[in-house]
């Protein structure tokens, strides 16, 4: 038996007008709507509400939410085991602060002195919650390449991948299979296999992460608005051709 959406909000805490601009921006689709037009949801609709609900808490956009789970390789089971390491990984990471914040206080009772490491105990800007997922399926050793060498960028590396990326925005107004965008988005899968080995696949899965992650999306279209989905859609088609 469906569910109208007065009880979906009730059983969810989520407010009535999120599940409506949540239908609007094709995110959560109720299965049907009544003959009267009331939205009407089903369980597997409760089970996609979960899934946003828990991406949500962990900070992701509903942007970012969205291209998770349109995207044709999402399974729910691995998502959620996905979902539970990094809530752990949360949960250890606040018991952190909140540490920091009792020492803090203390010291500014009198009560102690914290030395700089303690000071910023918890702060950390640099997790990567798909990180995981590119070990799990490119392998660590990839991985690890890939982090040491960009740790090693030096000015003219780093300038000539700007460029790059000024040349794409300069052609992310044509299609992203036409001949120029091609050849541009080869010249992105050189530079990357040579700090790193992607495969044709690796490439495009590091496409969807463009989009996907909302850091990476800001870092790129700093080069021009809807770069970062240019990318995502020139990359997927670069491998299709290549494979």
């Amino acid at each position: 038996m469906g569910m109208k959406v007065k009880e979906v909000a009730a059983l969810s805490g989520v407010s009535v007008r999120t599940l409506h601009h949540y239908d609007e921006l094709g995110l959560l689709i109720p299965a049907k709507t009544s003959e009267a037009g009331y939205r009407v949801y089903s369980d597997e609709n409760l089970a996609e509400l979960q899934q946003i609900l828990f991406y949500r808490a962990l900070g992701f956009s509903l942007k970012q939410i969205k291209e998770i789970l349109t995207n044709p390789s999402f399974n729910r089971l691995e998502a959620l085991v996905s979902q539970q390491q990094m809530l752990h990984q949360k949960r250890c990471q606040l018991d952190d602060m909140i540490r920091t914040i009792e020492q803090t206080i203390k010291e500014g009772k009198g009560e102690g002195t914290m030395t700089r490491e303690e000071r910023f105990k918890g702060f950390d800007f640099n997790l990567n919650p798909y990180e995981q997922e590119a070990r799990d399926r490119w392998g660590d050793e990839v991985v690890d390449e890939t982090s040491k060498k960009l740790q090693q960028f030096g000015g003219k590396q780093q300038e000539k991948m700007n460029m790059i990326y000024r040349r794409l925005a300069d052609v992310r107004h044509l299609q992203p299979d036409s001949e120029e965008a091609q050849k541009a988005i080869g010249k992105w899968f050189q530079f990357l296999n040579t700090i790193g080995t992607y495969s044709l696949e690796a490439f495009a899965g590091l496409g969807e992460m463009y989009v996907a992650d909302e850091r990476f999306t800001t870092n790129i279209d700093q080069f021009g608005g809807g770069l970062a989905s240019f990318m995502r859609n020139a990359m997927k088609e670069f491998a299709r051709r290549n494979n």
